[in-house]
């Protein structure tokens, strides 16, 4: 699912992951353990959550000589779903089980674009990822790399199942996805690689995030504020912040920084401010109601408020990582909520991703 294309400040509101808000002190609270890396009967990751049924591909179409991609009916979406595979030399579908690639894991932001990767990006340039092979998955507008509480219905969109119970098994199984794997992300999608590499130790050897919203807790009004905006339940997500706060909690990287020592990390994010990669007519997000703390306002050359709250976000992760023990490294910079920082800190990240996938 993706919405039609926004203006500039639009798309940057709908990669935002919701992060906006005040700075409110959180409390870190432990989720419940998970079980050790592992492989089920199934060939799901262990700690990954079970699939009602396994995905079905549907339309497999080679784009290019490295670029194929994939529609599967996902049961966990309860719809139809896009993966995009930028291939490594001497890849072919359904290989023979003795040849498998490392393969990392780029997930999309709040608008859910597995495309952005290779259209915004283009990561097909890059010689370094000649030998791996790169698995972009789609993801519900706004699926925040959850599966949704409903109330405690259940049901779609179940986004983490399919990335983790569905996908995961589907590239390993039939198109030569290997089990030394990295995750990387994009706003929501930098929360989806921490919260996943840290609520299933061992399902990722290295995690990467480029502007991502990590600690959805400290700022709940503000995933409030962002939902209501586009129409939607935000309750349905993680349900309420106080009254369901064990499940906010199990997902928030920021509560679970002791499950990535030892764990190469990656965080980078702008400022909101003007940077060396926005055109000088850059405009400014588009105005959340509820975003903002009339006593306590952003800055008048703050273009960029979901930008501005993600610094904080990270910086705050960041002394908890450090304290954890993760092998962390820490890019903060002038600039606003958009594709061209994402691709910068992609290359730069890139070294630590493939050596823990190669090394």
């Amino acid at each position: 699912m993706t919405p039609t294309t926004p203006g500039a400040s639009r798309r940057r509101f709908l990669l935002a992951s919701a992060a906006w808000g005040l700075a409110t002190p959180a409390v870190l609270a432990a989720a419940p353990a998970h079980a050790a890396p592992a492989r089920t009967a199934d060939g799901a990751p262990t700690g990954a959550p079970p699939p009602a049924a396994p995905p079905r591909v549907v339309r497999e179409t080679r784009v290019t000589e490295r670029i194929t991609d994939l529609t599967l009916a996902s049961p966990a979406l309860g719809e139809h779903a896009a993966v995009r595979l930028l291939t490594p030399r001497g890849w072919h579908p359904r290989p023979a089980r003795s040849r498998c690639w490392p393969t990392l894991y780029l997930l999309p932001g709040g608008d859910g674009d597995h495309l952005s990767w290779t259209d915004h990006h283009r990561i097909q340039d890059l010689a370094s990822l000649r030998d791996t092979l790169v698995v972009m998955p789609m993801m519900p507008l706004y699926g925040f790399c959850t599966d949704w509480w409903n109330h405690g219905a259940g049901g779609p969109p179940r986004v983490e199942s399919f990335h983790l119970s569905e996908l995961i098994p589907l590239m390993e199984r039939d198109y030569g996805a290997g089990p030394r794997r990295a995750a990387a992300g994009e706003s929501q999608g930098g929360f989806g690689a921490l919260s996943y590499t840290a609520r299933h130790p061992g399902l990722f050897r290295a995690a990467a995030s480029y502007s991502g919203f990590v600690h959805p807790l400290r700022h709940p009004h503000a995933v409030r504020a962002g939902m209501t905006y586009l129409g939607m339940d935000w309750l349905a997500l993680w349900g309420h912040p106080d009254r369901q706060r064990h499940i906010w909690a199990a997902h928030d990287p920021a509560c679970l920084t002791h499950r990535l020592a030892g764990v190469p990390v990656y965080l980078s994010c702008g400022d909101g401010r003007l940077g060396p990669l926005d055109p000088p007519d850059t405009e400014p997000d588009d105005h959340i109601p509820g975003l903002e703390d009339p006593d306590n306002p952003f800055p008048d050359d703050v273009l960029s408020p979901t930008e501005a709250i993600m610094r904080e976000e990270n910086e705050a992760l960041a002394l908890l990582l450090r304290a954890s023990g993760a092998r962390l490294t820490t890019h903060f910079y002038a600039g606003t909520h958009d594709p061209p920082y994402w691709a910068r800190e992609l290359r730069a990240s890139l070294p630590m991703l493939l050596d823990a996938l190669h090394g």
